[in-house]
């Protein structure tokens, strides 16, 4: 033994000798970072982590491309976090027996992301770097709680060990008990949308909204992001792509299975339309959610989206040579530099004008506009709006090729002069999406207008 009180406890438990289904990762074990034993703040608890590695040879078992793993060990782990308020051996998991179990929540709570570009919900458990499978195994980064003892004599410290060890016997015989044909499963939806995302280019498409996927989100205390959200339980109407938009059909390049669903076009203008609360921002968030890799039964996942889209949204902070040259003939009082080289603190406009100027230089695939955080007098033009201003609306209108590259897909719901710009526009109402004829829409529009020209006029 090298250390005193909790480190007594880490140096026994790297001392496990385990057995022919799991053993301790001491290769990836450093020393308070991947392994660890310490004091909870209020010294009720014994907070610890330790590398295991469990001895079944998922990567030879399953021989598909080992992109796809992640996906089966996500679901490993899973298995094993359904089982810890039923299996005593998984108690450190839910931090059975200390004093205040709740703090240790996020260890067991469900996760169903596979895989994200983003460092989201880290303190939760999922597939990674440090939860992964390799030639030698399945590894898995194991965090648990234990009351704290008293005094760490042999016999405590040995109690503690011993905990630790039937944690690991638990998780192994899980791990080693699900099906190969259930991991395949998982293994084959991870490696479809990887691939899918890879292809979407060759066929002209920066997104895909399968159709049956269902967007809406259930928020928690630790999943209190849309990305890491799980699925909403009481309304959460699937998606169908109304037939008019066009709907594509593609061969998901792993499983093999054909799905069809909304293709979002390389350089087109896609609107989202519909009153308050009918889905239009949960639609948005599900595409920017399709750069991550989602479980089966998350929802979301035959929805995908090519790695790069970018937001543009009204921040009111501080512009550093920024390029507004797109919306702005002029800078207003307060701002320093030129119109490509604006400097100060910056309305909302000002800011969103430089996000979607920046998108469109850097050729993004895909920018997203969500009407509810963006700048109103940036999108549609006003009759007391001043000519230094030329909105987004107007920009579409005449001088379409100044977006490049660019797909733009937003969302709206009173802005009709920018709707009207859009190649498709796409209607949801009771959550349900339709298709809206352009040149119907158009005329609409027009003689809203031409009605409250008349009605203005009578009223004056």
């Amino acid at each position: 033994m090298t250390g005193q009180g909790p480190d007594v406890c880490l140096d026994a438990i790297l001392s496990l000798s385990g057995n022919d289904s799991w053993s301790v990762d001491r290769d990836h074990a450093v020393r308070n970072l991947s392994a660890y034993v310490v004091r909870s703040f209020d010294e009720h608890s014994l907070i610890f982590a330790v590398p295991l590695r469990v001895s079944r040879p998922l990567l030879s078992e399953i021989p598909l491309d080992c992109r796809g793993s992640a996906g089966a060990v996500a679901l490993i782990i899973e298995k094993i976090k359904q089982n810890a308020g039923s299996d005593p051996r998984l108690g450190p998991l839910i931090g059975r027996g200390t004093r205040f179990p709740h703090q240790f929540s996020s260890f067991t709570e469900p996760y169903t992301l596979v895989a994200s570009p983003a460092a989201l919900a880290c303190d939760l458990w999922h597939a990674g770097p440090r939860n992964c499978a390799d030639a030698s195994g399945i590894r898995l980064l194991i965090n648990g709680a234990l009351p704290c003892p008293g005094e760490f004599s042999p016999r405590e410290v040995a109690s503690v060990t011993e905990a630790v060890a039937h944690l690991c016997d638990a998780i192994a015989e899980i791990a080693c008990a699900v099906p190969a044909m259930v991991l395949e499963e998982a293994w084959l939806s991870a490696l479809d949308q990887q691939l899918l995302r890879d292809v979407l280019p060759e066929r002209g498409l920066v997104s895909f909204i399968g159709d049956g996927s269902r967007l809406a989100r259930n928020y928690t205390r630790h999943r209190c992001h849309f990305r890491t959200a799980g699925p909403k339980e009481d309304v959460n109407i699937p998606f169908t792509c109304p037939l008019e938009l066009g709907p594509c059909e593609l061969e998901l390049p792993a499983s093999g299975r054909t799905v069809t669903g909304l293709g979002i076009r390389k350089k087109e203008v896609c609107a989202v339309a519909g009153s308050n609360a009918q889905g239009k921002t949960t639609f948005l968030e599900g595409i920017i959610a399709g750069v991550d890799d989602h479980a089966s039964g998350d929802g979301r996942e035959l929805v995908v989206t090519v790695q790069g889209t970018s937001i543009a949204e009204a921040l009111n902070c501080q512009l550093n040579r920024a390029d507004v040259s797109m919306f702005f003939s002029s800078l207003p009082p307060g701002i320093r530099g030129t119109v490509r080289a604006a400097s100060g603190m910056g309305s909302g406009s000002m800011n969103m004008a430089s996000q979607v100027q920046q998108a469109i230089e850097r050729h993004v695939p895909l920018l997203i506009i969500d009407e509810d955080r963006a700048a109103p007098n940036l999108l549609v033009h006003s009759c007391i709006q001043t000519t230094e201003i030329t909105p987004l609306s107007e920009i579409l209108a005449r001088d379409r090729l100044r977006m490049g590259e660019t797909t733009i897909i937003f969302a709206a719901c009173a802005m009709d002069t920018l709707v009207a710009q859009a190649d498709r526009i796409m209607l949801l109402d009771q959550h349900v999406a339709h298709a809206v004829d352009r040149t119907v829409f158009r005329r609409r529009v027009a003689d809203s207008l031409e009605k409250m020209a008349r009605d203005l006029r009578m009223g004056g």
